[in-house]
């Protein structure tokens, strides 16, 4: 049975980030993917120029709409940029008891820009972390969920995975790429274990939507194999290798995208 992904995030006109990524990462992993449009963004390589909110309750209809005919094997969640919204898919995730629920905490753009207003951070924790599966912020992201300094230790990445389930979230994958150093280190925390995950650490500046690549190829295997952590490692191994292939791509003059097709384009 191909297995159904459902994305909810912003778009990306440049086709690396958001929507557009999260649906190559689906069709990459032989899943059907289907999509909910949360904000439209004025982004390419270079940076966000502006984002056109989608409304709250559109964002609802959308979900209603799509949710009583289709099937739903996972889910990944990317941009939300205010409260409103927030509270528009938490709710529509209880509704519905989603499955497999990946939500990517997008606060920040790779340019600076920020995607999440500031006011809408406690409501994410408070209304979404506990209804996701699977939480995959970088350790900006995860200081500012748990109003603490960033941390600049490998080592102390498993005591934050661990604050941040704390906060009623089942699963932790914190991304420790700003860390640097010569490998790219993941911590999971996940029924049970807490497991470090390396690869080497791929020298390109096409990383242009690499954090919505990893959790989409996430809930993408997830729907395909038996566990959570089977899924991450597949996961990052995919991201790696999407990286390694990037400067094939000739898109934009900033932070260009990875190359979601390495592995099935000529």
């Amino acid at each position: 049975m191909i297995r159904n992904v459902l994305t909810i995030a912003g778009t990306d006109p440049s086709g690396g980030a958001g929507v557009q990524a999260d649906l190559k990462t689906f069709s990459a992993h032989g899943t059907y993917g289907m999509s909910v449009i949360t904000a439209l963004v004025a982004q390419t390589t270079t940076g966000v120029s502006a984002v056109h909110e989608v409304p709250a309750g559109f964002v609802t209809e959308q979900l209603r709409t799509l949710l009583d005919d289709v099937r739903v094997d996972a889910v990944k969640i990317g941009m939300l940029s205010d409260a409103a919204i927030i509270g528009a898919v938490a709710a529509e995730l209880e509704r519905y008891r989603l499955p497999n629920v990946v939500l990517d905490p997008v606060m920040v753009a790779k340019s600076g820009d920020r995607l999440l207003a500031e006011e809408a951070v406690l409501a994410l924790r408070d209304e979404l972390l506990p209804r996701a599966d699977l939480i995959t912020p970088n350790l900006p992201e995860a200081a500012d969920l748990l109003g603490a300094e960033e941390i600049t230790d490998v080592a102390d990445m498993p005591a934050q995975a661990a604050r941040l389930r704390r906060l009623g979230v089942a699963r932790v994958l914190l991304k420790g790429g700003h860390l640097g150093g010569s490998s790219s280190v993941d911590v999971l925390d996940a029924d049970g274990a807490v497991e470090f995950l390396r690869e080497e650490r791929v020298d390109t500046k096409n990383d242009h939507g690499t954090g919505c690549t990893l959790s989409a190829a996430t809930a993408a295997l997830r729907a395909r194999r038996p566990d959570w952590a089977t899924a991450v490692r597949e996961a990052k191994k995919y991201l790696s290798g999407a990286l390694r292939a990037a400067e094939q791509l000739e898109v934009g003059r900033g932070h260009g995208p990875v190359h979601h097709f390495h592995d099935r384009w000529d």
